[in-house]
């Protein structure tokens, strides 16, 4: 029982980091776009991919460990890239949509009712983690450039529809099957314990 204990302790450690390791390795997969000062990234599928399948607390808890490591600048932003000055330009509402995303998108992807899993959460969950990712992009590009609504969102939303919206459907079928292994590294429940029946008189 103690091992057993010890063992999920240390996957709730060991989960974060290797999610976190994840977001840092997809640093590398990113795709210049012209014109535009923000590239096309692998890393916020592995963000949204780490909500759903850890949860909001653990997800989240990597994703701010992989924002911390790019902040003390190790090159784990997208094209190698690192440093807290990042967080001032173009990338940085996108940066910080990732901690919000992964939160959101662990948040949904259990369920917030009966924290069941199934592939409907799991594509509510990673809807609403790419969406979170790309609003805050667009409102700091916004405020950066001291552009109007719409044109914050032609910089910023809408020429990443199309390859978010396939890697959300990727993330989203990947967390339906993954995410009963996870939950049992986890030591969570996968399915909602049925309620109980009331005892008749």
């Amino acid at each position: 029982m103690a091992q057993n204990i010890q063992g999920k302790a240390a996957s709730r450690i060991a989960l974060p980091a290797l999610f976190a390791a994840l977001c840092a390795a997809g640093a590398f997969i990113s795709l210049p776009l012209p014109g535009n000062p923000v590239p096309l990234v692998a890393q916020n599928l592995l963000v949204v991919l780490s909500g759903l399948l850890l949860g909001p607390l653990s997800g989240g808890a990597a994703v701010a460990l992989f924002l911390l490591l790019g902040a003390l600048g190790f090159p784990v932003f997208s094209g190698g890239r690192g440093g807290i000055a990042l967080f001032a330009g173009p990338t940085g509402g996108y940066l910080a949509g990732y901690l919000a995303g992964a939160v959101l998108a662990g948040l949904l992807g259990r369920g917030l009712l009966g924290r069941r899993r199934g592939l409907g959460p799991s594509i509510m969950g990673s809807i609403a983690g790419f969406l979170a990712i790309l609003a805050c992009g667009a409102l700091r590009l916004k405020f950066l450039n001291n552009v109007s609504w719409a044109k914050a969102a032609i910089l910023g939303i809408l020429p990443f529809l199309l390859g978010d919206g396939l890697k959300c459907a990727l993330a989203a079928l990947l967390a339906y099957k993954l995410g009963p292994f996870a939950d049992r590294l986890l030591g969570r429940d996968t399915v909602a314990k049925p309620a109980e029946k009331s005892v008749k008189a």
